[in-house]
């Protein structure tokens, strides 16, 4: 298939680290993940890359096991070098990575075969049906014919594109296309998915039937992806963990799914009532609270639950000193904070 190569960083790409020193003097690092219970998929050793002389990866270091992890940045970031250099189609120029335990210096053969790739860009064979490029597909990445045919049959069918299997590619829309390489990057079972830009230039139904296909094989359990996106609502609904590139560095990291299990239990509400009264009654229940809005009505308070204590009990505790609750928000930032904060700092 057609490997398109990452834009260069140019004038306008961000040249610094926010969470320090300038991104050149000092390569950023992902906090390993612990909370999934599930081995890495991606373990990310010093990996340097250079291309054409220029650094494009600089120092990644550490370890990504979410069960569909975003990778974010602009362009000129590194996101699909780091996609290729996990392929092997480039070699790193200092450090390693690791992808499901092997190698990619020494185990590119094993990795690829464990890999399903989705490129951003269409790479058909001009005037070849989808079955017959999904079952070359299969067979480049390792199976018999005959299985092969038949798992492209039933690759074709699992996107939506049974029905259409026989007409040539040529003759199918964007998203058609779309779900045509997603079918030819599952056939072969793959143990991990790379999907490169998988929702790109898609009309709204499109898209929602690709996320559903994207949140379909990461519920199943049997394969961890991996989707390399510019569209943030796309990343915030289907991944678990997030990784943000800026100038070939790490420039954030969030378990996402950490994160929103935590928020639940930090909120905000805004009460008029017998304030005082249901704040001590709260603090009661073990929870830590807190005023603001220097006096204002209605009185915003701030709160911070234990585990154990559900949200209804504090309806119950209002209703008992007659305190009308009339907003109830869980503090939660937005992928796109997220994003912004990431790509903010000295320049």
């Amino acid at each position: 298939m057609n490997h398109e190569t990452e834009h260069q960083p140019g004038a306008g790409a961000f040249e610094t680290d926010p969470a320090g020193p300038p991104a050149a003097a000092r390569p950023a690092a992902v906090a390993p993940r612990h909370g999934s219970g599930l081995p890495p998929v991606v373990e990310l050793d010093g990996l340097e890359v250079r291309l054409g002389g220029r650094p494009i990866l600089r120092g990644l270091t550490g370890a990504l096991s979410g069960r569909c992890i975003g990778l974010l940045g602009p362009n000129g970031a590194g996101k699909t070098t780091l996609l290729h250099t996990l392929l092997g189609f480039y070699s790193p120029s200092a450090g390693t990575a690791r992808v499901l335990g092997r190698d990619i210096r020494t185990d590119r053969g094993e990795i690829r075969a464990a890999i399903g790739y989705m490129p951003e860009r269409d790479a058909f064979v001009s005037g070849m049906s989808a079955v017959a490029f999904v079952r070359l597909m299969a067979e480049l990445s390792g199976l018999p014919p005959e299985p092969a045919l038949e798992r492209a049959h039933e690759a074709l069918f699992h996107v939506g594109l049974g029905e259409a299997r026989y007409r040539p590619l040529g003759s199918y829309s964007l998203g058609m296309k779309q779900l045509a390489k997603l079918a030819q990057a599952i056939v072969h079972g793959p143990r991990l998915l790379l999907l490169d830009e998988p929702t790109a230039g898609l009309d709204p139904p499109a898209r929602e039937r690709m996320l559903r296909h994207v949140a379909a094989i990461r519920d199943a359990g049997d394969t961890r992806v991996i989707v390399s996106s510019h569209l943030l609502r796309d990343v915030e609904r289907c991944c678990d963990e997030v990784l943000v590139l800026k100038d070939g560095v790490i420039a954030a990291y969030r378990d996402l799914a950490a994160e929103r299990r935590a928020n639940r239990r930090f909120l905000e509400l805004e009460v008029r009532g017998a304030e005082d009264a249901f704040l001590e009654a709260v603090r009661a229940l073990g929870a830590e609270c807190a005023q603001t809005g220097n006096g204002r009505r209605p009185r915003r308070i701030k709160a911070v639950l234990p585990e154990g204590l559900a949200v209804a009990e504090l309806y119950r505790v209002a209703s008992a000193h007659r305190v009308q609750i009339r907003r109830l928000s869980y503090k939660r930032d937005s992928l796109e904070e997220i994003f912004l904060r990431a790509m903010e700092g000295p320049q």
